[in-house]
């Protein structure tokens, strides 16, 4: 069997430094199956003029080499796809209300038009999908460069563009995450988490649940992180941590849980809109008043924070603009410029109704 590695069997490695991997090519496929490039042609295109046996031994080898055929016409000519890749490994049924990604998406593509690139957007189950999608994508010429979301604690993205040699942007990583070639935007979650804290610590707050997006995501580790260092720092123990698929399903059933607790908590910190809307609401329903019973703080600002009442406190920042900076780094890319790690500014609190002071115990 031929090697299915592209590095293994299209990179080199020099000086420690491993080199962009090559798409195989016809004339490679020619090679390993003995034919010549015009038998080639003629099997992978369905044309008459090979056998049977030559058209089998063909496709057998074009799939083993890796190789896919192009279906950007530019990429023929070699001038590329004229189109940037973005891959989202979340549960589908969560984003339709993500005020987040819908604002992210709208500043990329301001900067993507500007430029003449199109957006080719796959939502998948998982990091292995997505990196399946982006190996599909590198062969089939499909596109010039990709924004990665959502990094891992353990990831095996930055390693698969580097070994494929596609520019990327990893939006939300960290400096002590950037990987050399990719270039990296990020905003400073721990922060952000450690100024919610000192806020909800000055009202008398001394129980704090964190209801936390994805677990593995890097940011939401974070910011579990940075939790556990502020509690520990004032000797506090009645501060946590509970992690959920971002949807409003698992922040209300996690709200009820912590709030008929034995020892409820009386602020609740929520990393996204969705889920604190949907957190104050089940907190009602228990006969809990917000803020007077429980503050609630959402991680991002929207307008979904201020159609419920009271009005939530909410982390904001220019999501937009997060997303121009992001497509501004990946054009810059292709545009053969060097890889950057470009901080946005960190994400301020609005204190607006659903913050009070603790009530005393």
């Amino acid at each position: 069997m031929l090697a299915r590695n592209p590095s293994q069997e299209w990179g080199s490695t020099l000086s420690g430094k491993r080199s962009p991997a090559r798409r195989p090519t016809m004339k490679d496929i020619a090679r390993h199956a003995g034919v010549s490039q015009s038998a080639v042609s003629f099997a992978l295109n369905g044309r008459p003029g090979v056998s049977e046996d030559t058209r089998d031994r063909v496709r057998q080898v074009a799939e083993e080499l890796g190789w896919r055929p192009s279906t950007a016409a530019r990429a023929l000519s070699g001038e590329g796809a004229a189109t940037v890749g973005f891959v989202l490994a979340r549960p589908a049924d969560t984003l339709g209300v993500d005020s987040f990604f819908l604002q992210l998406v709208s500043g990329i593509q301001e900067v993507l038009a500007e430029r003449h690139l199109g957006l080719l957007f796959q939502v998948v189950e998982d990091i292995a999908d997505e990196c399946a999608v982006y190996r599909r994508w590198w062969a089939e010429h499909r596109v010039d460069g990709v924004l990665v979301v959502d990094p891992r604690t353990a990831d095996p993205r930055p390693d698969l563009l580097d070994e494929l040699g596609l520019p990327a942007v990893v939006i939300g990583g960290a400096p002590d995450e950037r990987h050399p070639g990719l270039s990296t935007v990020w905003a400073d979650d721990a922060g952000a988490m450690a100024s919610v804290v000192d806020g909800l610590y000055a009202l008398g707050h001394r129980r704090i649940v964190h209801i936390a997006g994805l677990p593995g995501l890097a940011h939401t580790e974070r910011r579990i992180r940075t939790l556990r260092a502020e509690a520990e720092r004032r000797g506090l123990t009645g501060v946590r941590s509970v992690t959920t698929d971002y949807s409003d399903a698992e922040g209300a059933a996690v709200t009820r849980r912590v709030l008929e607790s034995a020892d409820p908590p009386t602020a609740l910190i929520y990393d996204n809109d969705v889920m604190a809307v949907a957190g104050a609401a089940a907190a009602t329903e228990l006969g809990r008043s917000v803020p007077a019973d429980v503050s609630v703080v959402s991680w991002e600002d929207s307008a979904l924070c201020r159609m419920v009442k009271p009005w939530l406190s909410a982390l904001s920042r220019d999501s937009v603009e997060f997303g121009r900076t992001a497509a501004g780094e990946l054009t810059a890319l292709l545009d053969g410029g060097p890889a950057r790690t470009v901080r946005v500014p960190v994400p301020q609190l609005i204190e607006r109704g659903s913050t009070g002071a603790a009530r005393e115990p």
